[in-house]
């Protein structure tokens, strides 16, 4: 019987999943030499290698990749065994590890932290920040417990929980306040910028603007939603943001807000988690706390928003 150990498997599969010692042994918080020591351990525990070690990176064998898929099922099994045990608790404690993507992240987040914080104390959570393909392969590797994106993803393994609606506002230079908002067939002439290619947000307002990807090639990129505004506060065009985003994002740019006169782009935020997970119910409570969480930021912003102006 071969005596493998969940720390060397873990260092494995942080190790697959990064392709380099160093960022793998940052991602573990252990130094490097000890990695690559567990790992060679694990290579003679196994009798063959796992790893073609090259200069700058490194990638598995075909033995390797067939064991990162059994290893990643392995870990995913043991997390949800903790889960089970979590789940058999009457109040929320332990570790819970949320995704969120970057269009929501520093908008919502605070205050979501800020009530689970105070509702649940024993509750020790993680935050991972990224696009949403990233999220749902984290989530079904079990890397996550939950996130929270824009649906639907329409993933069969998941179940997605929708938690509010909010609609686009334009985002134009200060000195055009009020006058007669574009609607979506000449935002197509205008110099539109956007989220770079991979945020789901991008793709939504390529939608409402009917802007197929072959033309996308005309449009300007930024890296968040900040740089669209600043942009925009520079003259070099126009641009849509979420409603949560407005009041942070405007406050220190030369900006003016519209709302579109229907029909108003928007977008649908929810919870996603494996149909597996043994934390459904504590997931449900918690989609309640971000929930009611969305709806304090929308009272506490609603003041700010413009009502609809004109259409060309």
């Amino acid at each position: 019987m071969i005596n493998l150990t969940l720390r060397q498997l873990r260092y494995f599969e942080a190790l697959a999943r990064h392709g380099h010692f160093g960022r793998a042994a940052e991602a573990c918080a252990i130094s490097q030499p000890a990695l690559s020591m567990q790992i060679k351990e694990l290579e003679e525990l196994l009798g063959t290698a796992l790893l073609e070690r090259g200069a700058r990176q490194v990638q598995l064998t075909n033995f390797g990749k067939e064991f990162a898929l059994r290893t990643r099922d392995i870990l995913r099994s043991v997390d949800e065994l903790g889960n089970l045990a979590q789940a058999t608790r009457d109040r929320l404690v332990g570790r819970l590890r949320i995704g969120v993507i970057p269009t929501v992240a520093p908008y919502l987040l605070p205050t979501i932290i800020g009530n689970l914080s105070r509702l649940h104390e024993g509750l020790d959570i993680h935050v991972r920040e990224t696009l949403t393909p990233k999220l749902i392969q984290e989530l079904a590797d079990g890397r996550l417990d939950t996130a929270i994106v824009a649906l639907p993803v329409s993933e069969p393994s998941f179940t997605e929980v929708a938690l509010f609606t909010e609609d686009f506002v334009l985002v134009r230079p200060g000195e055009e306040e009020g006058k007669p908002v574009p609607d979506r067939e000449m935002l197509r002439e205008m110099k539109l910028l956007l989220l770079e290619e991979g945020h789901c947000f991008r793709d939504q307002a390529l939608a409402f603007c009917n802007i197929h990807s072959v033309l996308t090639r005309e449009l300007l990129d930024g890296s968040s939603l900040s740089t669209l505004v600043q942009m925009v506060g520079a003259g070099i065009g126009v641009t849509l943001i979420p409603e949560m985003a407005v009041a942070m994002e405007t406050r220190s740019a030369s900006v003016s807000i519209a709302r579109f006169k229907g029909p108003q782009p928007s977008r649908t935020i929810g919870m996603i988690w494996r149909k597996t997970s043994p934390l459904v119910a504590q997931l449900l409570q918690i989609s309640e706390v971000v929930r009611d969480s969305a709806d304090t930021l929308r009272k506490r912003h609603i003041r700010t928003m413009p009502s609809p102006v004109p259409v060309l």
